[in-house]
């Protein structure tokens, strides 16, 4: 273990911060980086009932899409990962046409737009959605064309990430595609689906296939299982980023006294910069973490890992960036400039070209936040705010 002060807290801001914030601030002003969100995870209840009835699907519980989304909710709420993932399989089920497909990845960004998110990575699993007459590239291609579109008609800049399932031995075909389709709008390459029982080290082929391409890679790791899954997801898989890691917590020890202890591994990733997908609605509900206040979101930020918040799957757990970000300032009582900090964190980690990011930063991201803190600073020396939230 590697010693060191774990640090009391940041600098005082002439800012409101924490519950202060929640109140003073709209949170879809703020300009949002999203890089871990499912397709099949956030569709639109509606829609999901509109194909179900174009399609002559008969699964759903409900064709009140009120209540559908109720039944969604309810059942992501069952503290482990294979229940929550249940849900998908009537999201996937009216995802089988390229019309369904472009639709779905429309409407994606047209809730990105809604929600002031400014550059968005998506991922899905194109093997899924063959069960009618398309194959895997016409999957891709009808996803790419939605988001296409809908790119163009919002303004929102994106991204399509390819996802292999862990439980499946086709990962080299999709990794495959991914490089296939990098030149239309596909960024990265992903490992999802239940961690325990298939070690990421499983499908090496897929990832060395992604890394003589050059090619993105992030991976589920460290949300079901342990350091073991986040440790072979770095130094077998070579990932650029990592999916939730919440686990990571177990390679730290925090004292009493505030000494901070960290094993290799949490040593490699804080030095490497090596981005965390922080998903905090989605890891309670799954189990990853039993509280909003026990999520180990607080510690990794406060330590200086580079961490993000995202939404993992809008629908299941009824949510959405200005949410998260909401709950996460009142919960661990963030500042605006900590609310920049991980927005920055996101963009620098995303799989967009590098002249791309430059671009969001310096033209989107960095002028919106300085409109927002001299507006919140103006507020605050008039008196709007207590002065003890100064």
């Amino acid at each position: 273990m590697i010693e060191q002060r774990y640090p009391e807290s940041y600098p005082v801001c002439p800012l409101p911060e924490g519950a202060e914030l929640v109140k003073a601030l709209d949170f879809r002003r703020l300009p949002k980086v999203l890089l871990h969100e499912h397709l099949d995870g956030g569709v639109r209840p509606a829609t999901v009932i509109e194909l179900a009835k174009a399609s002559g699907y008969g699964g759903l519980p409900t064709e009140n899409s009120d209540d559908l989304a109720d039944w969604f909710h309810r059942g992501a709420q069952k503290g482990n990962l294979p229940e929550y993932l249940e849900g998908f399989a009537h999201t996937i089920a009216v995802m089988q046409t390229a019309e369904d497909l472009e639709r779905v990845a429309y409407e994606f960004l047209e809730d990105m737009a809604e929600d002031g998110v400014v550059y968005a990575e998506v991922r899905f699993a194109p093997v899924f959605h063959t069960q009618g007459k398309l194959n895997q590239d016409q999957v891709v291609e009808a996803v790419l064309k939605g988001l296409e579109r809908g790119g163009k008609a919002f303004g929102v800049e994106w991204g399509l990430i390819i996802c292999a399932m862990r439980d499946r031995s086709d990962s080299l075909e999709a990794a495959e595609l991914a490089i296939r389709w990098r030149d239309q709008g596909v960024v990265g390459f992903d490992l999802a689906g239940g961690e325990a029982g298939y070690p990421p080290k499983k499908h090496l082929a897929a990832f060395q296939a992604i890394h003589r391409a050059n090619f993105s890679i992030t991976i589920h790791a460290g949300e079901a299982f342990g350091l073991e899954s986040i440790w072979q997801a770095l130094q077998w898989c070579g990932a650029h980023r990592l999916g939730h890691a919440t686990r990571l917590l177990d390679d730290i020890e925090i004292g009493a006294d505030g000494s901070l202890k960290m094993g290799t591994l949490a040593r490699y990733i804080l030095d490497h910069r090596i981005p965390l997908e922080m998903c905090l609605s989605s890891n309670v509900h799954t189990g990853a973490c039993a509280s909003m206040s026990e999520h180990p979101f607080r510690k990794f930020h406060e330590i200086g890992f580079r961490v993000f918040l995202n939404t993992d799957d809008r629908l299941m757990s009824d949510t959405e960036m200005s949410k998260e970000l909401s709950l996460a300032t009142e919960t661990f009582g963030l500042s605006l400039i900590d609310l920049e900090k991980m927005t920055m964190n996101a963009m620098k980690s995303s799989f967009a070209p590098h002249h791309q990011r430059v671009a969001l930063i310096h033209r989107k991201l960095l002028p919106s936040y300085a409109m927002i803190f001299a507006e919140l600073t103006a507020r605050a020396f008039s008196g709007e705010f207590d002065s003890s939230s100064l």
